[in-house]
């Protein structure tokens, strides 16, 4: 393919995944993102294989960039379901030992 096909199916890529994303209802955003960190270390795979056999520095370039940008994809997607997991854990209970300090009032004139 030469290089206007492939910038127009990148812009339409583009265009549609972001249709596609805005769509979404934002208490699917976490699950979707969770599974699309599969997707996205795929990516990074195909990126570091691309970048290890280029011969000419364009492509070279482009691949680094593609290496960089799906780390940082792949990445933020982990931080965003680690955090929204955290939102659904609710509240630790107390710890036994100071529960069981709280039941066991001391009494007045105790010997030490």
């Amino acid at each position: 393919m030469d290089a206007m096909s492939l910038l127009t199916v990148f812009v339409l890529a583009v265009f549609v995944g972001f249709e596609v994303v805005s769509k979404v209802s934002s208490t699917l955003h976490t699950p979707l993102m969770s599974g699309a960190n599969a997707i996205h270390g795929i990516v990074l795979v195909g990126a570091i294989i691309v970048a290890g056999q280029a011969e000419e520095p364009l492509v070279l370039i482009v691949a680094l960039i593609a290496v960089l940008l799906a780390t940082v994809n792949l990445v933020g997607g982990f931080v965003v379901t680690d955090r929204m997991l955290h939102m659904f854990s609710g509240r630790k209970a107390p710890a036994k030992a100071d529960a069981r300090a709280d039941a066991q009032p001391v009494a007045k004139g105790a010997a030490k």
